[in-house]
């Protein structure tokens, strides 16, 4: 899946997973060492995310069900929680992924398969 910043004109990620099932939401991305630059998770429906035994720092964007963002959080360090009221999707990126595209709060985002 490719996740894109329509608003900015940027590709958030070319190689993101969809995580829509109870099992593969709760899983997430434990036991990954990182992610790559151009991968991703999306969560959904996810409104909030705990980070307790992730091994690295990511950067974490939820957007509403209109793929507008809601929120954006840079560099969430293991162990710690997040949420926002309205959001639908949840994204974990690699860090640094909302500074590089300039990603901002009511950016709006779009979900393309393959």
């Amino acid at each position: 899946m490719k996740i894109l910043n329509i608003t900015r004109g940027t590709a958030l990620a070319s190689r993101a997973r969809l995580a829509n099932r109870p099992w593969s939401r709760g899983w997430g991305l434990l036991g990954r060492a990182r992610l790559e630059d151009g991968e991703g998770l999306v969560l959904e429906p996810c409104s909030s995310i705990h980070t307790a035994f992730m091994r690295f720092t990511m950067d974490v964007l939820f957007a509403g069900r209109t793929g507008m963002v809601v929120k954006a959080v840079p560099s969430l360090k293991p162990f710690r929680l997040s949420g926002a009221l309205g959001a639908r999707y949840t994204l974990e990126l690699p860090r640094g992924t909302i500074a590089r595209t300039g990603t901002l709060v009511g950016d709006l985002l779009s979900f393309e398969e393959g």
